[in-house]
């Protein structure tokens, strides 16, 4: 008798099928006036796929992404890598000549653009602009159906670009498997669950949002895009039932000085990363209500790789102590394997 093995490469993929099959009906994504459950996020991104593939997007192709966080660029992070391609979200702030680098470094094949930052894309490259056109490319793609998964988890779902101290910015290689473990590990990290709203204050282009466009999904929870972190604006989002954000520690320190900081009428979650939040920054968000999560990441890392892992006990601790654990960072997250820090030496 013989035996057939068979297995699903892992791939985020997998995480939208699931929540589109799971919680059909419930909200995915809110931008603005307009609102996706999970069975027409699926579509969208299905649509964007074929529509890339229509367009010549063959496996490996890299396909760049020049958006604030919103809707599209959250189905981009799943339609381009459903036609195989591969998905360069770059970092709007940066200046055109660098943008041009990066387009020209990644071999960008296509870019779906912003309308606010046509300007900043060379000529030569094909742009399809958010908003109609991208409209119109989803609604005329063709119906022959896009492959299910890869055929190789260690394929190429992105390039990222993150810019050093010196020289120009360098591009960093994710896979669907290293993207699959790494949303996981922020779910996990985050206690993401289907009820969760979570606000896009990080941006998606960097290191594709700590992976958080996958992990939410895979939890089946709500992304409320931010355009632009405006202190008054999050607060306002937070009083309307935000769950979870993440953010740099400046982020954080605009938010317990707005003039709307106020305690919480509901448990927000929020991990911090980037820089080293201080003792005092952390106790100003819990006093709001927050509970801070600190990790420490690099893009080669996908985001987030070492965290502070929190014991029960040490919530009785005093204040001041307590503010300090919260302030470390240093243990290998769960999936992550091992760390070392090492010295010049």
């Amino acid at each position: 008798m013989s035996v057939s093995h068979c297995r699903d490469e892992l791939t985020p993929l997998l995480l939208l099928a699931r929540s589109a099959r799971v919680y059909p009906d419930r909200v995915a994504v809110v931008d603005g006036e307009r609102a996706f459950t999970y069975a027409e996020l699926a579509a969208r991104a299905d649509a964007l796929g074929r529509a890339l593939r229509d367009a010549g997007i063959e496996p490996g192709d890299r396909v760049a992404a020049l958006a604030p966080n919103r809707a599209e660029l959250l189905e981009a992070h799943f339609g381009v890598p459903a036609c195989g391609g591969v998905l360069c979200a770059i970092n709007i702030r940066l200046a055109a000549p660098e943008i041009a680098h990066i387009l020209e470094h990644s071999r960008a094949k296509l870019v779906l653009c912003d309308p606010e930052l046509r300007a900043v894309v060379p000529e030569g490259i094909r742009v399809i602009e958010l908003g109609a056109p991208y409209e119109q490319l989803l609604a005329g793609a063709s119906a022959r159906p896009l492959a299910p998964w890869p055929e190789q988890e260690e394929a190429r779902i992105s390039v990222n670009y993150t810019s050093g101290t010196t020289g120009r910015p360098k591009g960093v290689v994710y896979s669907h498997r290293g993207a699959y473990l790494a949303a996981l590990e922020q779910l996990i990290e985050a206690q993401l669950t289907c009820d969760s709203r979570y606000l896009w204050t990080l941006p998606m282009f960097h290191c594709n949002g700590w992976t958080y466009p996958w992990a939410v999904t895979a939890a089946g929870a709500t992304h409320v895009c931010l355009r632009k972190v405006d202190p008054a604006v999050v607060w306002r989002e937070l009083r309307g039932g935000i769950t979870h954000l993440c953010a740099a520690p400046t982020v954080l320190t605009s938010l317990y000085s707005h003039p709307d900081a106020a305690p919480l009428e509901r448990p927000l979650r929020i991990v911090t990363a980037g820089a080293p939040p201080s003792p005092t920054v952390i106790a100003r968000m819990e006093a709001l209500g927050a509970t801070i999560v600190h990790a420490y990441g690099l893009t080669e890392t996908y985001g987030p790789f070492t965290v502070c892992a929190w014991p029960g006990e040490w919530d009785a601790l005093p204040d001041e102590q307590r503010h300090r654990l919260r302030a470390r960072q240093g243990v290998p997250p769960l999936i992550g394997g091992g760390v070392r820090v090492l010295d010049a030496e």
